[in-house]
């Protein structure tokens, strides 16, 4: 079967918070294909060795970048760790991903709660493929 199909996205000040969250689940990561906006995609690879294939950030188009792709059928996760506190310059962007993952009907997790839980089920899913 496919890999699971993984996209990860924080904003400035959740950045440290996915790095820390990529490392609690690398070894699930590893068997996954993952894809992130730009330095999100740069910290978490430099942290553990990953492969992921970048894309742009997202105030340059990143996140429509992976809602592209999301509707072509090739993300079947979204980790979106979003900056509530902050205004964000693209937040249709950020409004158009997620409305892509109700409209495709694709797990997306917009806090460290939530992504813990979909990634615990992938570990699940994943250790035993």
């Amino acid at each position: 079967s496919m890999p699971t199909r993984v996209a990860l996205i924080a904003h400035d000040h959740k950045k440290d918070d996915i790095v820390m969250l990529a490392g609690e689940y690398v070894a699930t990561l590893r068997r996954c294909e993952l894809l992130a906006t730009g330095t999100t995609g740069s910290r978490i690879a430099a942290a553990y060795g990953l492969t992921i294939e970048r894309m742009l950030s997202g105030p340059h188009g990143g996140d429509l970048q992976i809602g592209a792709r999301l509707a072509e059928g090739d993300v079947d996760m979204v980790i979106f760790l979003r900056d509530p506190m902050t205004p964000q310059p693209h937040e249709p962007d950020i409004n158009a991903l997620v409305r892509a993952c109700d409209v495709h009907d694709v797990p997306c997790a917009t806090n460290v709660a939530t992504a813990r839980m979909l990634l615990d089920t992938l570990a699940t899913k994943t250790a035993a493929a």
